[in-house]
């Protein structure tokens, strides 16, 4: 006898999940970003650990997904604009059975699909690319048209850093999304006052980022973006992907959040390494705090 098909799982939009538990989840993804910055030897630990409130709401929360059918044409799809960050993606996709977790040892390795950086060639969960900051929303755009030509109702969440919107192709992205009234689109800016040379208004000022948004004809919406209930509340209120206005939520964080010793000085942490000493006392840190 020969086994029927077996169903995927979906994991469906708004799954129950408390605002407590989405903070422990997003410290349980800064502690697996030490460690695995530490066995590749090099890593973003400030960049990452401002966005993990977001990574863990999107991933336990908000988004439709089918794990063992990554390619699932009625997915949400993510794109991670700041790819660097990617050291914080990959506990989460090991967790929900993208791939096995012992695949996490690679990380960082030659010849390993987990880098520094997400390919979707190689790692399962990973929509586009990244490397080259700047590009992932103008292919949100696509995703998203694509959708709407298809007649799906799928969202595309594009999370770009607040350094990366110096780049002119954001804004023609921008543009695009509201001429084409995409309102399955969503932008996630994680603003967190920094980028890879400095604080953000040094190099270039980007504020009012809500105000220009909403000059481009998006849905601006600010809020914290460290605090699990904002996410919550903003998410479970995006509108209908059929909705002809896209969504920019700026979510206001601290670079290094979660760790004394990267907030004290977020811009020498935004590439780094620990020493041992300094990572078992950000390791206490966090685990002191998930007790």
């Amino acid at each position: 006898m020969t086994a029927g098909p077996v169903t995927p799982v979906t994991l469906e939009r708004e799954r129950p999940v408390t605002a407590a538990e989405l903070s422990r989840r997003a410290d349980w993804i800064r502690l697996n970003t030490v460690e695995l910055i530490g066995q590749a030897g090099l890593g973003h630990y400030a960049s990452t650990f401002s966005c993990a409130e977001i990574i863990a709401t999107l991933y336990y929360h908000t988004l439709r997904l089918r794990p063992d059918d990554p390619g699932w044409p009625d997915r949400d799809r993510f794109l991670l604009g700041k790819g660097h960050v990617a050291t914080g993606l990959w506990p989460v996709l090991a967790d929900l059975g993208y791939f096995p977790a012992d695949w996490l040892a690679q990380f960082g390795r030659i010849g390993s699909p987990l880098n520094d950086h997400p390919n979707m060639r190689l790692a399962p969960g990973i929509d586009f690319s990244s490397g080259s900051l700047g590009h992932n929303l103008s292919v949100g755009v696509g995703m998203a048209l694509a959708g709407r030509l298809s007649g799906r109702d799928y969202r595309v969440f594009v999370l770009t850093g607040d350094g990366e919107l110096q780049e002119g192709q954001i804004w023609e992205a921008a543009m695009a999304g509201s001429h084409y009234r995409l309102g399955g689109l969503v932008a996630i800016v994680d603003a967190n006052g920094f980028s890879g040379s400095g604080p953000t208004s040094a190099a270039m000022n980007i504020e009012p980022l809500a105000q220009r948004f909403a000059a481009f004809g998006w849905l601006a919406r600010e809020i914290d973006g460290n605090d699990p209930e904002a996410l919550l509340r903003t998410f479970d209120r995006l509108p209908d992907p059929g909705s002809e206005q896209p969504v920019c939520v700026i979510a206001r964080t601290r670079k290094g959040r979660g760790a004394t010793l990267f907030e004290q000085a977020p811009q020498s942490w935004h590439l780094g390494l620990l020493s041992a000493e300094q990572q078992a006392e950000v390791v206490a840190e966090i685990t002191a705090r998930m007790q």
